[in-house]
Formats: structure tokens, sequence, C-alpha cells
């Protein structure tokens, strides 16, 4: 023979009915909560301060709380150089650095750095333009680096 539920349950059976009509009733308030949240939703819907933020502004607002503009801007310019200053100088030319307003462009040869070097004035104008928030003080411009060994021997005073 089967033990009642109740008591396989370690439940007390006057306290079952109470029990059960709690639990409903609760059910019952939740659908009732949520019918309402449902039904003040489509009659805000479009209402002014009622749209939901879109993820571009929020990103804007996150970056620039966090003062990541310009890190930002920089990455662009890096992505978009050939639209900056052209395909064929950027063929040869990169941006390599950012540091307290001074932006560092490398070549990869003197010949590039010094064509580079007149389009200086140009190239700030076209970055003020195009990239508001990223603050230029000065631009430099490097040809390639020097080896190692070069760097040394220059170093200890010997000149060719």
């Amino acid at each position: 023979m089967e033990r009642p539920i109740d008591l396989a349950l370690n439940l007390d059976a006057r306290k079952l009915p109470s029990q059960v009509f709690e639990r409903l009733t609760k059910r019952s308030i939740l659908r009732r909560d949520r019918a309402q949240c449902e039904r003040e939703a489509w009659e805000n819907f479009g209402k002014p301060n009622r749209d939901p933020a879109q993820l571009g502004g929020t990103l804007d607002a996150i970056a620039v709380g966090r003062q990541w503009v310009p890190h930002l801007k920089v990455a662009q310019l890096r992505t978009h150089w050939d639209e900056v200053v052209g395909a064929g100088i950027a063929a040869h030319s990169y941006v390599d650095d950012f540091r307290d307003g001074v932006l560092t462009i490398h070549t990869e040869s003197g010949a590039w750095a010094t064509q580079l070097t007149y389009l200086i004035p140009a190239l700030t104008q076209t970055i003020r333009e195009r990239l508001e928030g990223l603050e230029v003080k000065e631009i430099k411009v490097t040809g390639p680096r020097t080896s190692r060994f070069a760097q040394r021997y220059r170093h200890r005073g010997y000149n060719r």
C-alpha cells in the first residue's frame, strides 16, 4: 500500500491547502503585473525619452567618458592613412605613434620622409577636418631606423 503524498514529502496536511492557495495567488499576481507592464509598454511606445538608446550613442558616451577618443581617432587614422596622404605615399609610410599631441609618421626611406615633411601643413589641416577630437600639436616624420651596430658605432664617437 502506498503512503499518502503529504506523508511521503513530510508535509503537514492541515497547511497544504493554504500553501497551494498562496502559490496560486502569487502566480496570478505575477501574471497581472506582467500584463500591466506589457500594456504600459504599448501605451508609451514612441513617446519622447522612451525609445531605446542606439548602440552608437552608447559607445560614444563610453568613449568620451573614459577618454578613449584620441586612441580611437589614431586607430581610424591608421586604418584610412591612404585616404589622408594618397595611395602612393601611404605605400611607403605609416602612422607610428601618437603621444602628448605629437604624431609620429615613419617612412621607409629618407626621400619619402622629405616628401612627407613638405606635406605637414596640408596633412595637419586634413587631420583637423576629418578627425575632430584628435588634437595634433606637432607632426614628426622619421626615416628608416638605423641598425643597432650603427647606433653603437656613432655612440662611441667614431665618424666616417
